[in-house]
């Protein structure tokens, strides 16, 4: 079992169940033709971290240390990290976890895969 990251306005790429980690839902994207299996939007960002975050390669690193503590103090995002932990542990399927952002190395899914590696 592996766990990739994709962004969901990509092809469909891996098989495997199909985990949508973003808070928000993706623009442009209908329910059915976003084919997935869970959608933990508590696990995403908090709305000010995503704002302040706002995709700024430069902030990165930062925003991955506050990112990581609310998973942490947060018991929603807890809860919802918890929930992905045990999804990964009782699959037999690659588990694809999906995110909107446009930059592939810097968004919530890439530091989730880091966590849970």
């Amino acid at each position: 079992m592996k766990i990739h990251t994709e962004r969901i306005y990509s092809e469909k790429q891996s098989q495997g169940q199909r985990i949508l980690v973003d808070r928000v839902w993706p623009r442009g994207i209908s329910k059915s033709d976003a084919h997935l299996d869970h959608w933990l939007k508590e696990i995403g960002p908090s709305q000010a971290l995503r704002k302040w975050f706002n995709h700024d390669a430069e902030k990165f690193e930062t925003f991955k240390s506050k990112y990581q503590q609310e998973l942490k103090e947060n018991q929603a995002q807890k809860e919802a990290f918890d929930q992905l932990k045990a999804i990964v542990n009782d699959s037999d399927d690659d588990v694809i976890l999906l995110y909107g952002a446009k930059d592939t190395k810097h968004n919530q899914a890439i530091i989730l895969k880091d966590l849970l590696s």
